[in-house]
């Protein structure tokens, strides 16, 4: 049997490229979350956008749309019918030369053969149709006439297999014979397949007879069918898109196929098996070309395999399907319609893809919806908050966040380093470390960073923190839903990763408060239910404060909008706008509950409302608080620096008041 062993080309992108790097996608991820997209959805929109070196689906997406529009706007579908034509119109103009030159021609039969050619009919194919039986006088005449005969059987062959009008041209009649068998072989071969009576030995044994004829090199039935389906609907949707003038005279022309009506009869009866055994084919679309360029029967039906090609990659980018994925992309047709280099950009989105799904940052829930997983929560938080870090650095000669020192005894625990670690160093284990390392990479450095251990502190619980986040309609309304959750985001990671010792506890309040996690939090979409509950979110953290007798609390308070809701007594929530006396009294009360409490608050006011700064200001007074109205920007780095200042031991209420002055916030005491 012949060997059908098949190689194709590497697509695989640079096989010395580094790992993908996931950063860039995650805090764009991120920040969609924190805006209220799902984390699948977020992931979606980063790779439709690309990040600042990798193109993504959308310019991949144009750039098929634009071939596709270049293609229907050069060509046109006359070019066989042109061809034909002017090998007619040469054929008639040699006969009629050669008839004026035979001088020893009958003056009667000359003008009988002259009077035929002037009273041929004006349309093509009736015109090779009438001349089928007459008796060429000039040799050149007689030649043009059987190209037309050959190019049409090429053209007719090349729609259905492609190559056959290069592979045929000056084919002998054994060409022809071993064509017309082939075709004979096929339908039978695709018959027995429709009724089900074939074998994988029946296709083994015509590949072996006529496999020349396949470049390809399918390797069963099923391949051979999917292939010769995609060219023969390709086909007919060239001849749909045709107008019927255009394809009566094509029809016409047809019969003409080689000097014989068999090749098209075999060609009509494998159309019709292809049909039956792929009817999910496009066998019935159309395109509108408008070009100057004109296409053959096989060019033609080549451009609508590529049409057909640039619409599914188009719908595999778009991605807009259920269960869409990266994988679904064909890159060998991608490479095929667009060049390697954007294949080489999908498969680099596949990686990207696949490297958020398995590098645990996506974690699918049980509602099969993915989430954004506690070790992307940590990684996203970390790069908030060294955004935070470089704002908050150098306004004070120091840096707060990297001076800040664990709290506790040694417990004899040790871990791996991170960025902003200050525990001392555990030498021992981290020397061990670099050995290990060295001993099956010697050529590598004698200490790395990832070698780094340093020793862990008993947790002490030196501050109970409460940050309190309006989550009313005017936050999402004005802009300040995503700043908000940044905020909390980069607090819960700097006490979390350097302030173990600390207990944080995020608030969300609006018609009513709740206590959240910060993946419920950073995951929350846009509430449009009227109340600004400052009562019921102050009554949670003093609960909160009392929970830590020992720690110092502090008490933070993002808002926009003075209290216009409060729990009654029965747990309702009742809500007034303008606010209620009843409501500011209650949310007052709990106030001076927090700062009976020893609480250190600072109000963090959003807005330029006039009336929300004057009562701010009077709350703030009560406690002997702190007011800050940063610019959303710079809302992070407030709150965290406010939390910095509050675990100074002498932190005063003004420690850094000129730090903010100096980037433009208001301060008031």
């Amino acid at each position: 049997m012949k060997d059908r062993t098949r190689f194709k080309r590497y697509d695989g992108g640079d096989p010395l490229a580094p790992p993908v790097d996931l950063a860039e996608a995650l805090d764009a991820i991120g920040e969609d979350v924190m805006a209220g997209y799902s984390p699948e959805r977020a992931m979606r929109e980063f790779l439709r956008r690309g990040g600042r070196d990798q193109s993504g689906l959308d310019d991949l997406a144009r750039q098929v749309a634009e071939r596709r529009r270049d293609l229907l706007q050069r060509h046109h579908l006359d070019g066989t019918l042109e061809e034909v034509r002017e090998l007619l119109d040469h054929a008639l103009l040699e006969e009629r030369k050669q008839l004026a030159r035979d001088a020893m021609m009958d003056d009667g039969d000359r003008a009988l053969r002259e009077m035929q050619l002037e009273s041929l009919p004006p349309n093509t194919a009736a015109a090779v149709s009438e001349l089928s039986s007459y008796d060429w006088q000039s040799r050149g005449a007689r030649e043009d006439y059987e190209k037309i005969k050959d190019l049409l059987g090429r053209e007719l062959l090349d729609q259905r297999f492609a190559g056959m009008k290069q592979a045929l041209e000056n084919a002998t009649d054994e060409d022809r014979a071993a064509v017309d068998e082939m075709l004979q072989d096929l339908n039978g071969l695709l018959e027995k397949h429709r009724l089900g009576e074939d074998t994988q030995a029946d296709f083994d044994e015509f590949m072996a007879k006529h496999g020349d004829f396949f470049p390809e090199n399918p390797q069963n039935i099923d391949e051979l069918l999917d292939s010769l389906a995609q060219r023969s609907a390709a086909a007919q949707r060239m001849l749909n898109s045709m107008s019927p003038e255009q394809r009566q005279e094509l029809m016409e022309l047809s019969a003409q196929a080689f000097g014989s009506p068999q090749l098209m009869d075999s060609l009509n009866r494998l159309d019709a098996n292809l049909q039956a055994l792929r009817p999910g084919e496009d066998w019935g679309g159309s395109e509108s070309f408008g070009g100057q360029e004109g296409l053959g029967l096989g060019d033609g039906t080549g451009v609508l395999q590529d049409l057909a090609d640039l619409d599914t990659l188009g719908e595999q980018l778009a991605q807009s399907y259920g269960g869409a994925r990266m994988d679904d992309v064909d890159l060998d047709k991608l490479a095929r319609q667009l060049g390697d280099e954007a294949a080489v950009d999908a498969r680099a989105l596949q990686r990207l893809e696949q490297a958020l799904r398995d590098s645990g940052y996506m974690k699918r829930g049980t509602d099969g919806q993915y989430r954004l997983s506690p070790k992307a929560m940590r990684q996203l938080g970390r790069a908030l908050l060294r955004d935070v870090a470089e704002r908050l650095s150098g306004r004070q000669g120091n840096r707060e966040l990297q001076r800040a020192g664990a709290a506790g005894d040694l417990s004899g625990a040790t871990r791996q380093w991170t960025f902003g670690d200050t525990e001392p160093w555990h030498v021992s284990r981290t020397m061990l470390n670099g050995v290990l390392r060295r001993a099956g990479d010697p050529t590598g450095p004698r200490l790395s960073i990832d070698d780094v251990e340093v020793q862990e502190t008993e947790a002490r619980t030196q501050a109970a923190v409460a940050l309190l986040v309006d989550t009313s309609f005017s936050m999402a309304m004005d802009g300040r839903w995503v700043p908000m959750k940044r905020t909390a985001l980069a607090l819960h990671t700097l006490i979390r990763s350097r302030f173990r010792g600390d207990d944080l506890q995020l608030i969300g309040f609006g018609r009513h408060a709740e206590v959240m996690e910060i993946e419920q939090l950073t995951g929350l979409d846009a509430r449009w239910d009227k109340g600004t509950n400052l009562h019921h979110a102050l009554l949670l953290a003093n609960r909160h404060f009392r929970k830590h007798p020992s720690a110092q609390p502090v008490l933070l308070i993002v808002t926009d909008g003075e209290p216009t809701s409060h729990l009654e007594p029965d747990g309702e929530v009742y809500f007034s706008y303008p606010p209620h006396p009843l409501t500011v009294a209650y949310a007052v009360r709990e106030l001076d509950t927090a700062g009976r409490l020893g609480a250190q608050t600072t109000f963090f006011r959003l807005g330029d409302d006039p009336g929300l700064g004057r009562f701010i200001d009077q709350m703030a007074r009560r406690v002997d608080g702190r007011v800050v109205a940063p610019e959303l920007d710079d809302l992070g780095a407030a709150v965290v620096g406010s939390y910095l200042g509050s675990r100074r031991p002498n932190a005063g209420h003004g420690g850094y008041g000129d730090w903010f002055g100096g980037r433009g916030f208001w301060v008031g005491d």
